[in-house]
């Protein structure tokens, strides 16, 4: 059989999450590890030293020319993600982009267009799609539980909780804790209320805490500009999406927020039953009576084993195997959401999403 030849573009600190998962299916035998880019050429020398990686490249499309791998997963910040996206699907490979897609909803239909137009496979890496909290719920969800979800709350904040670096930097990241974080409940709810069509969002952000706020005790962010990158996107953000099915989703993401820990959960509530991925207890209506039931076997959202199963997802699906979990017509939808709710905080209206 022959190993299915991978390529790595970005070796920033999502990348080691790809890699492990690559790694077990080259120690399986079926992937085989051949290159990695990166602009930092230090950088990227100890990464493929670490990692045993043979060919390395400070520019991608030299990379695909001369290596020719069969699929890329792009690690980069995020106003590279077009650029590399489309130099690896027109040197050949399918490839797996992680979120949020692109910088806006015009550069996530470009990403699009060339994949149909070269043949290839274009996933996006919503993780979260791919742990057995969300495997849990889609059974539930499928086998009629909750009846028709007509209303959900989406969350992830943090007390103090910029990663640094180009992540406070909109110039690279295209904002801050919406699409940085948001995107990741915004896309399981949506994912797991069956992907209704948005039509509409209002939103507000707010930068009222800025960079130079004192951390806490044990705090692992740092949110300090530097002299690469100046720290300007939103401390938080909070938004209504509607949906064409009736939905109504409500958001709050932050990077920074006088809250008393942090808070990351999906809640979903239908016409029979209700939820929170948080604490996964079932509520629902039988015989006239509440009742709650807690599902059986594992059904928590664990790191690394939704990262690994991620990659093999990719990769079997890549090989038409399965299907793509995660396409890039849901990344597209998500950043035409995220553009709606940052236009509507600029304008003050609702803004309606086609």
């Amino acid at each position: 059989m022959k190993k299915i030849r991978v390529a790595i573009i970005g070796t920033g600190s999502i990348s080691h999450c790809h890699m492990d998962g690559y790694k077990q299916l080259e120690a399986a035998g079926l992937v085989e590890i051949v290159a990695a880019c990166d602009l930092d050429q230090n950088k990227l020398d100890r990464y493929c030293e670490k990692y045993n990686i043979p060919s390395r490249y400070t520019d991608c499309e030299i990379m695909m020319k001369e290596i020719r791998p069969d699929i890329v997963s792009v690690c980069v910040w995020t106003s590279n993600h077009a650029k590399c996206t489309i130099a690896a699907l027109e040197g050949g490979a399918h490839v797996l982009c992680e979120k949020p897609m692109a910088m806006n909803a015009q550069e996530a239909q470009q990403m699009l267009d060339t994949a149909k137009r070269c043949g290839k496979m274009l996933q996006i890496g919503f993780v979260r799609r791919f742990g057995e909290d969300a495997e849990t719920i889609q059974n539930l969800v499928a086998d009629g539980t909750f009846g028709d979800i007509y209303y959900a709350k989406a969350t992830y904040l943090r007390q103090q909780g910029c990663p640094g670096g180009w992540f406070g930097d909109k110039t690279f990241s295209g904002g801050g804790p919406l699409i940085d974080l948001g995107v990741h409940v915004i896309d399981l709810t949506r994912y797991l209320a069956g992907n209704p069509k948005p039509v509409s969002a209002y939103g507000v952000t707010y930068d009222n805490l800025g960079p130079n706020r004192a951390a806490p005790v044990g705090a692992v962010w740092s949110i300090e500009s530097n002299k690469e990158h100046v720290y300007n996107v939103e401390d938080l953000c909070a938004a209504m999406i509607r949906f064409e099915n009736g939905m109504t989703l409500s958001v709050e993401t932050s990077f920074n927020l006088n809250i008393d820990g942090d808070c990351v959960d999906v809640e979903l509530y239908g016409t029979k039953a209700g939820t929170s991925l948080g604490k996964m207890h079932i509520l629902a209506v039988k015989d006239h009576q509440f009742t709650t039931f807690t599902p059986e076997g594992e059904h928590s959202f664990r790191f690394q084993e939704a990262f690994r199963a991620e990659i093999k997802g990719f990769v079997d699906a890549s090989q038409g195997l399965i299907p793509c979990k995660a396409t890039a017509e849901d990344g597209l939808w998500l950043m035409k959401i995220i553009d709606a709710i940052y236009l509507s905080a600029k304008t003050g209206r609702s803004v309606e999403i086609h």
